[in-house]
């Protein structure tokens, strides 16, 4: 398989699909579960998605080391050549991490106003991203303006933003630690472990209410199943 039939045939064509077109250019997306479910394993694979189309990819984790960060790339990118067979795995991948820029901050003391500085910096030196992922985030430490500036930027920059971060789901509705933040999320999902699968639940996908999917992620890779 080549590269444009790994694109085509990604298992994130049926991911956004289902979430109606997925996060767009100037919105953001979040992902919540319990520790340790497969939420970085998502984000890396949409990063890679990205990388792979030729579009530049801001990752920022909160929670892991940049050495951490960049072996989830190299683990999830291999388990995708060898699953999709992909021709000339080396030559892709080299290409592929060329364009991501992997950054560490502690949220105690770097706050979502110096994360914006930051990649506008990045992007003014030439390195301008298509795609922001901000794993591990705290919302219980967000400021209440923080969705707001982030969603500003989204929109002035003409980004997706992608967000993960540990918490549980209520019966139903958004986490509590999201509700301040709720009008400038538009999409947000909720991993919850079953006996063969991770599901992939929905709790927002834009102005629709929450409702069934097919998404799951394989338990032993992690991977976003295939339909």
């Amino acid at each position: 398989m080549v590269k444009q039939d790994l694109i085509e045939r990604s298992p994130v064509r049926n991911f956004e699909k289902t979430l109606g077109g997925g996060v767009k250019a100037g919105e953001i997306g979040v992902i919540v579960s319990k520790k340790g479910l497969g939420k970085t394993s998502i984000l890396v694979q949409l990063g890679i998605d990205q990388l792979l189309q030729g579009n530049h990819v801001v990752h920022v984790s909160f929670n892991q080391q940049a050495a951490h960060v960049m072996t989830w790339y190299e683990d999830i990118f291999s388990e995708l050549a060898k699953k999709k067979n992909l021709d000339k795995p080396a030559e892709v991948k080299e290409d592929v991490i060329s364009k991501r820029i992997v950054l560490n901050f502690n949220q105690d003391t770097v706050r979502t106003a110096q994360v914006i500085r930051t990649i506008k910096a990045l992007a003014e030196g030439g390195a301008n991203p298509e795609s922001v992922i901000i794993d591990g985030f705290d919302f219980s430490k967000a400021l209440p303006e923080s969705m707001k500036e982030m969603k500003a930027f989204a929109k002035e920059a003409g980004v997706t933003i992608w967000y993960s971060a540990n918490a549980e789901a209520t019966d139903k509705g958004l986490p509590a630690v999201l509700t301040p933040f709720k009008d400038d999320l538009d999409v947000v999902l909720h991993l919850e472990s079953k006996s063969d699968c991770i599901q992939i639940k929905v709790l927002k996908e834009h102005d629709k209410a929450e409702y069934a999917t097919d998404l799951k992620l394989d338990v032993k890779t992690l991977l976003i199943a295939d339909r």
